[in-house]
């Protein structure tokens, strides 16, 4: 059968907020402040030193240097600049600032040692994580300084200690970003969300809400997060709210953009690191990691090497099994960096990560770690992916990226209970086998010169799913469930933006595609086959004013659809869903303080159709349309310098997610959308300090995760969070090591961080996730 459907995303209210932003943009006053000259700054990437030299040629202007400058390598720097705002960028995190000394005249001048950044582990170039006008982002799929993205943006840098450290993963990264939640079945099992829109809490056959993106290739479609390590980790970039206009169907609630190092032509480095890792009441683990930047023609081409392994210790008792829920992490990277010349640079890159948990880590009763014997229910997360990416910079930036990810995700569950009506006699196991491809391929031309900063591209995607469920007893096995898809979505995104008025600026985008489906799916009387697909267009439109250089308030608009999957109806056949459109207002202040910073937001969300994954009392999921959704929203970060080496980082965030439209034919109790917690507020402080002219540091991080549910559904909805995160940090640098120690789960908290973990038992059985013991983790590290 072949069903098309066509349309222009929804849209009265749509367009018409976008024409009135418009409208009230080209009739906005200008400001009297004056600004700093701006000039056409085209620096490529180089060493800090001809990166200074440039810039002095080019702004006509007198930059001294006191003594010699560190062979660090500097990101390129193009755009409408002024001389400081150049400078910052080029020595942010380097050790050194310039200062003014006169009107056409600065000096650089080395940062306190008590003051001075920590390098990164393998010596290259750390980003300023305070200073968001230093801070490149490149989720917006070309180069901006997060101080001037009208968007809201939370950039994750790594610690030194985190780049190393295999334990370092997609958790780390919520914890500190305001708006990011996840689900807790377990390490390479779990949804991410952002701001409040989240479908479900089950892994069920849905596109994900969230795009998954490393170094601008779509890393993941359909599948849960592989918790890809941050190993050698540059930053991570979390985009909140939805992308449509940029990333196409699925990117409802952002996107992650996962940013690794680039191999460096110009100097070799390494680094070397052991750990160990100890739980209270629980098991012991060992990890190491190993980086190497080696220049294979210097100043022309390199080879970047990634290799890490961690065995995490288990604190789950099953029956007579301690510890059953050990897991074990080995993940390997490889990049080659050739500059070709004439601006044209070549990156090949492949990634591999291997993730295995011995068992579940679920429990029969609050604040329990132990439970009655069972059968082991293993999970495996293997993924691979390879990527090339072939680009120039200069007046006009052509980037050509192509990537590939087979990623293969299986479990199993104990069916001694719960699978009788199946009718197989006396099962055993229940078998979830999932196999994800994705093909991602895209042709970016941008250019930030002159009064207009513009984007175009060209998009393909094309991404496959195949899900196997079966049911095997001591001497027979039966299919349950096999459901493959293939999606293909061609389509043609752009986004220019424009000075309206002095200090007033005004960006539009837009995403016209067609997505094509193709599905066959078990159902009663056999294998039915589905093609069906859609065509339609997803805008965005901001307003940005910059009363001052350091501040920036912001009014976007932006939208986002999900393609329709499929739900097998009551008499056996199966039927179409209806795709996601999600519609979201929003507005931010970004406020530079010193070399801190202060963002806060508020929105509204408008989710027309919304796909869920539903436990059925079968123990299966499948997905239904729920209704129609309101998210409303307010969060607040603060990141600042308190003086003598102290640093303040908080946060908070407050969300009303509900179900304003029931179409799930069942009575709801309770409206509110599954998974996210109704408020979270975090807070972190820590100091740089001296031991005896040894550098040091101390962080203490406290985060409360407010309320959240299960479920929509009553006799499945359970309640989940109130509880309290705490975490203490220290580093020590001595005698050429890097010495790291860690205590996470502070407090010993046991709350229960998520109600599921074993659907056929669900019916039957009340399930509690409790949260890990307290652990403690120690690291030494060594550079080279």
């Amino acid at each position: 059968m072949d069903r098309r459907r066509f349309a222009i995303f929804r849209g009265s209210w749509a367009f018409g907020l976008t024409a009135a932003i418009t409208a009230i943009a080209w009739n906005c006053p200008p400001a009297d402040a004056r600004e700093p000259a701006r000039q056409t700054i085209d620096i490529p990437a180089a060493t800090l030193a001809r990166a200074i030299d440039q810039l002095s040629r080019e702004a006509g202007v007198s930059i001294g240097i006191e003594g010699r400058l560190p062979n660090l390598r500097t990101p390129a720097i193009h755009g409408q600049l002024t001389v400081d705002q150049a400078l910052a960028r080029l020595l942010a995190g380097t050790g050194y600032v310039a200062r003014r000394v006169g009107g056409n005249a600065w000096r650089i001048e080395r940062v306190p040692v008590s003051n001075a950044p920590h390098p990164p582990p393998d010596g290259s170039k750390p980003q300023d994580s305070n200073d968001p006008a230093t801070i490149i982002v490149t989720a917006t799929k070309r180069e901006a300084p997060l101080a001037n993205l009208p968007l809201a943006v939370s950039v994750f840098i790594p610690s030194a200690s985190d780049g190393v450290d295999p334990a370092s993963d997609t958790a780390r990264v919520a914890a500190a970003v305001d708006g990011f939640s996840m689900t807790g079945l377990g390490p390479g099992r779990n949804r991410m969300f952002l701001r409040g829109i989240a479908d479900s809490a089950f892994n069920g056959e849905s596109q994900s809400t969230v795009a998954i993106v490393l170094d601008g290739s779509r890393l993941t479609y359909s599948a849960p997060d592989p918790d890809l390590r941050l190993v050698d980790v540059e930053r991570a970039e979390v985009i909140k709210g939805p992308q449509g206009s940029l990333y196409g169907t699925g990117a409802l609630g952002g996107t992650y953009h996962i940013v690794t190092r680039r191999a460096d032509p110009e100097s070799f480095t390494a680094s070397m690191t052991g750990g160990a890792t100890l739980v209270s009441g629980g098991g012991t683990g060992l990890s190491a990691s190993a980086i190497v930047n080696l220049p294979l023609a210097q100043g022309s081409a390199a080879l970047r090497l990634v290799g890490y392994r961690a065995d995490e210790p288990g604190w789950i008792e099953t029956g007579t099994r301690r510890n059953a829920n050990r897991t074990r992490v080995e993940g390997a990277r490889a990049a080659l960096g050739v500059e070709l010349g004439d601006r044209w640079r070549l990156d090949l890159s492949g990634v591999v990560q291997f993730l295995g948990s011995r068992d579940s880590q679920y429990v029969y009763a609050p604040g329990a770690r132990s439970r009655a014997a069972q059968r082991p229910e293993p999970h495996d997360n293997d993924l691979r992916h390879i990527a090339a990416r072939l680009a120039r910079e200069g007046d006009v930036t052509v980037e050509l990226v192509s990537g590939m990810t087979w990623h293969e995700v299986g479990d199993q569950l104990d069916a001694t209970m719960g699978a009788g009506q199946f009718g197989l006699a006396d099962p055993l196991i229940l078998s979830d086998d999932r196999q994800y491809r994705v093909l991602d391929n895209e042709l970016r031309i941008s250019s930030d010169r002159g009064p207009i900063r513009w984007l175009v591209g060209l998009s393909y995607v094309r991404a496959s799913q195949d899900f196997v469920a079966s049911l095997a007893s001591a001497n027979a096995a039966l299919l349950i469930d096999d459901d493959r898809r293939t999606t293909s979505d061609l389509a043609l995104f752009g986004d220019v933006g424009f000075a309206l008025a002095p200090r007033f600026s005004l960006d539009v985008g837009g995403r016209a595609f067609h997505t094509r489906v193709s599905e066959s799916r078990l159902v009663p009387v056999g294998t039915e086959y589905e093609r069906f697909g859609r065509t339609g267009f997803t805008p965005s439109v901001a307003l940005s004013w910059h009363p001052r250089s350091d501040r920036l308030i912001y009014l976007r608009y932006g939208s986002a659809v999900r393609q329709g999957g499929s739900d097998i109806n009551p008499a056996g056949e199966l039927q179409l869903l209806k795709g996601d459109e999600l519609q979201t207002l929003e507005a931010g202040w970004r406020q530079q303080l010193g070399s801190g910073q202060l963002d806060a937001g508020l929105w509204y969300s408008r989710w027309d159709h919304i796909q869920s994954d539903l436990l059925e009392s079968d123990g299966l999921i499948e997905t239904r349309n729920a209704g129609q959704g309101r998210i409303v929203g307010a969060e607040v970060s603060l990141s600042v310098p308190l003086g003598r080496g102290w640093k303040l980082e908080s946060g908070a965030n407050l969300v009303s997610a509900r179900l304003v439209r029931n179409n799930l034919g069942i009575a709801l109790d309770d409206r509110r959308l599954p998974v996210v917690p109704s408020y979270v507020v975090r807070t972190a402080i820590s100091r740089d300090f001296e031991i005896a002219g040894a550098e040091a540091s101390l962080a203490l991080r406290l985060r409360y995760v407010g309320p959240s549910r299960l479920s929509f559904d009553p006799l499945v909805d359970r309640p989940m969070g109130n509880l309290i995160e705490g975490g203490l940090e220290g580093h020590l640098k001595v005698a050429g090591l890097d010495l790291t120690a860690r205590v996470e789960n502070l407090f010993g908290e046991d709350e229960d961080s998520f109600a599921f973990g074993n659907s056929l038992r669900f019916a039957t059985m009340r399930q509690y996730t409790p949260m890990a013991p307290r652990q403690f983790s120690i690291a030494l590290s060594k550079h080279f």
